[in-house]
């Protein structure tokens, strides 16, 4: 069997709303205005904190797909001033946040026990301004929201492969800036994070061997496996990985934006940074190649994301071990594709409706575990009750 990154056609229902004249689809459905929508379709669970637990209606897998987002759209109207980054929430906020993920994702190991035959994967999105401000969808909802989704093995397997050149499939190998040039430099500097329960991988020993993903990225092993989701270290070191990588994405950028520029402003790791980064010899010469590239090539400085932009996953790999891993992601992608799962949605409302008695089934149940856990609510929709 081929190795390489697998595209799948995904069916979904067609969402019976008209996009206001003016204004992209993507620009509707990832608005505020659009919220009600996500919560009286789509909506499964809500907590005093304004995490809400929905339905992907646009979803990734017909197997199991959803998302919890911090909903702060009613108490925070400018969208440039809300959290969207876990380290960016209030810590009691944080603390139900964290339950939540480790009560789906111990579920979805439960449902799926057997490596071979499911890929599991849970992860956050940044949604930081970050892309070029002329392009569609900006600004778009911009509040924290993260992915629980699982895929048939067999589907993969028996889908076509990817287009390896697809824009989407580009945080690894040659086509990423940190692996092109600071691959060490960055390496070095994760090295030195204190971590115990994140135990780095060997390289290329956390792909998964269907597609031969992810490439090019750090990767821990969560030692102890689902049983560590439930210890709160591990969501401090979870934190201190996005952590290292904002203060490594920030200290690049800003000296690519601004020769010999001082440390960012509330850094989180100044002595290393300042130790490992900013008297770094390769770290620094790169930074100058892209600047003056920035200079003389417009479109090459037009798409670049100049505040951190990633996405951080937590995925089991064909030994059964549970792996975090981040995208340095200079350029962007879609979060099944740092694991090489291209997704092409189609609208398909009668293929959508066969799996969708089971996709619900498997849904309340997640939802009922997070209402005994007092993690919140159920919510009531034309397609299911509250409780």
């Amino acid at each position: 069997m081929n190795t390489g990154p697998r595209e799948i056609v995904t069916p979904f229902r067609p969402i019976p709303l008209d996009v206001p004249e003016g204004m992209k689809p993507n620009e509707f459905f990832n608005s505020t205005e659009n919220l009600n929508d996500l919560v009286h379709n789509n909506g499964l669970l809500l907590n005093p904190e304004g995490l809400l637990l929905y339905r992907k209606a646009l979803g990734h897998s017909n197997l199991f797909d959803c998302s919890i987002i911090y909903n702060t759209s009613q108490k925070i109207l400018d969208p440039l001033g809300r959290p969207v980054r876990r380290t960016q929430v209030p810590e009691d906020v944080k603390n139900i946040w964290n339950r939540m993920n480790q009560i789906i994702i111990a579920t979805m190991l439960e449902m799926y026990p057997d490596p071979a035959a499911h890929l599991v994967l849970a992860g956050e999105a940044s949604l930081d301004a970050t892309w070029p401000l002329t392009s569609p969808g900006v600004p778009s909802i911009r509040m924290l929201h993260n992915h629980f989704i699982v895929f048939d093995k067999a589907e993969l397997a028996a889908a076509p492969l990817a287009d390896t050149n697809n824009p989407n499939l580009t945080d690894g190998g040659q086509h990423s800036l940190f692996q092109a040039h600071l691959r060490e430099v960055y390496r070095a500097f994760f090295a030195e994070l204190d971590l115990k329960i994140l135990k780095p991988c060997i390289p290329g020993e956390c792909r998964i061997g269907l597609t031969g993903y992810p490439q090019g990225l750090p990767s821990w092993e969560i030692q102890g496996g689902a049983a560590a989701l439930a210890e709160v270290q591990f969501w401090k070191e979870y934190d201190t990985i996005l952590k290292g990588f904002i203060d490594f994405y920030r200290s690049f950028f800003g000296q690519v934006s601004t020769r010999n520029s001082p440390l960012p402003r509330d850094i989180n790791f100044p002595a290393l940074v300042e130790a490992r980064l900013q008297f770094n010899n390769d770290f620094l010469t790169t930074a100058k190649m892209v600047r003056e590239r920035c200079i003389k090539d417009a479109k090459y400085a037009n798409a670049i994301r100049w505040q951190p932009a990633f996405k951080q996953l937590i995925y089991r790999n064909d030994q059964g071990k549970l792996i975090v891993t981040i995208s340095q992601n200079s350029i962007g992608n879609a979060i099944t594709e740092l694991l090489g799962v291209v997704v092409n949605r189609r609208p398909d409302a009668e293929a959508y409706g066969a799996a969708e008695p089971a996709l619900i089934a498997r849904l309340l149940e997640v939802r009922q575990r997070l209402v005994d856990a007092d993690l919140g609510q159920g919510i009531a929709t034309a397609h299911w009750p509250a409780a």
